[in-house]
């Protein structure tokens, strides 16, 4: 047995990186469409948040959530685009082990804090448009504070978790990771060590983590749609449908490829289309954040006419 003597785990110097199932030839036009995204991915969530700091307007409960996903969505794509485009750029596809498992910790952490936001943001939609009247007392400084606190503390403590349980593997032999980052189950195929531990916690997780917030975003906007419908408005209907169909639209995209990834893995699915999937939450669904949830919305545009007039008086 090849393995039977395991190597210790600071003998594992660097692991490589296989990135994207595309050809060498294809991989200028990659490298640019991907540049592009990144950039606009950045670009819009730091325009997101100048606004909201620099408009009073924008100082409510839900623009505070709105904030936060912001900044988790610049952070989340900057822990894998970056070296995916080093990698392309300069045909090197490896990555030292503390950077691998450096990368892996912070993608987990923000994944996470991505599910807990968007579940609070479902809640606070939940609030407004269910229990309009009784909206600034329940939705106050208080609870917005506790829930974006208790969202980073739960979601350092999961990524944390998986992180020590992963450097306790051995891995020997072939160090080469399908993929474009350091996914974790990808290390965990890797290892000739007993991950038995590891797939517990990462079953335990994905239901605290992905399970339940998902449970409660489709329970808030049920209870949401069960409200509109009531109201005798067509254009206030049309109004919210709209609102929650975008919404619902990322979520089932961002939950939707993860389930299916993890949780359903198929036997024959093949590598490139796990890759391809995962392209999906990782690079995309950041990118169109800052237009479903604000660039759309009428008090976000507003904002920005007031930024750019005010920026345009200061220039003359």
């Amino acid at each position: 047995m090849s393995c039977m003597k395991r190597e210790k785990n600071s003998s594992v110097s660097e692991f490589l990186l296989l990135g994207l199932p595309i050809w060498p030839e294809q991989q200028g036009m990659f490298f640019a469409l991907f540049l592009g995204v990144y950039l606009t991915t950045v670009l819009g969530n730091l325009l997101i948040l100048l606004l909201i700091r620099l408009d009073p307007r924008l100082h409510t409960p839900m623009y505070f959530f709105l904030s936060h996903l912001a900044l988790t969505d610049v952070s989340f794509s900057s822990v894998t685009v970056p070296k995916m485009l080093i990698n392309m750029h300069t045909r090197n596809q490896s990555i030292p082990y503390a950077g691998c498992v450096t990368q892996m910790y912070f993608f987990l952490f923000f994944t996470d804090l991505d599910n807990f936001l968007l579940t609070s943001m479902a809640y606070d939609r939940y609030v407004a448009i269910c229990h309009p009247l009784h909206y600034s007392t329940v939705m106050g400084q208080g609870l917005c504070t506790l829930l974006v606190t208790a969202s980073w503390i739960l979601s350092c403590a999961n990524a944390l978790c998986h992180t020590l349980l992963l450097t306790r593997l051995s891995f020997c032999a072939d160090h080469s990771i399908p993929h474009f980052f350091c996914d974790l189950d990808a290390l965990m195929k890797l290892s000739c060590s007993d991950t038995s531990l590891n797939e517990l916690a990462v079953f335990t997780a994905g239901v605290v983590v992905i399970i339940l917030p998902l449970i409660c975003i489709l329970t808030s906007y049920g209870r949401i749609g069960a409200t509109i419908l009531k109201v005798p408005s067509t254009r206030g209907i049309c109004k919210a449908l709209s609102t929650c169909g975008s919404h619902l639209s990322v979520v089932s995209l961002y939950y939707g490829t993860i389930i299916g990834l993890y949780f359903f893995p198929s036997s024959n699915t093949s590598r490139d289309k796990s890759t391809i999937a995962s392209v999906m939450y990782t690079v995309v669904t950041p990118l169109l954040n800052p237009f479903i949830y604000s660039l759309r919305n009428r008090d976000m545009k507003g904002a920005l006419e007031r930024l750019l007039h005010r920026v345009k008086v200061l220039s003359q």
